[in-house]
Order: C-alpha cells, then structure tokens, then sequence
C-alpha cells in the first residue's frame, strides 16, 4: 500500500490533470463523481497528517 505520502502526491497529480483537462482543454476524462472523490480522500489524507499540506494542494484553492 502506498504510503499517506505517495498517496497524495498521486491525488494532487490526478486533480491537476483533470482541472486541466476540465478548463483548459474542454476534454474533461473523468467523471465529477469521481473528481470529488478524489478531493474527499486528499482532504481526508491531509486532515490526518497536517504535514503533508501543501499551498499549492487543490484542497487549498479558492473556488468561484
């Protein structure tokens, strides 16, 4: 199993990707479901180990 670590880098990549796939490209490849469930399991990650927040983390950007 990866570690919470590992983990959240791959969330943070996966969600990078897909914001911009969704954005800029206007090729979204992941459904919004499983988009948030991504972001549900970083921010659950990032709840038990503080540490591992990152100011650039999706979990950290300010929606419109």
């Amino acid at each position: 199993m990866a570690s919470a670590a590992q983990r959240a880098a791959q969330l943070r990549e996966q969600l990078d990707d897909a914001n911009h796939r969704y954005h800029v490209l206007d090729a979204p490849t992941v459904s919004d479901g499983e988009y948030d469930g991504w972001v549900r399991e970083l921010q659950a990650i990032e709840a038990e180990h503080p540490e591992l927040v990152t100011p650039d983390s999706p979990t950290q950007r300010v929606g419109g």
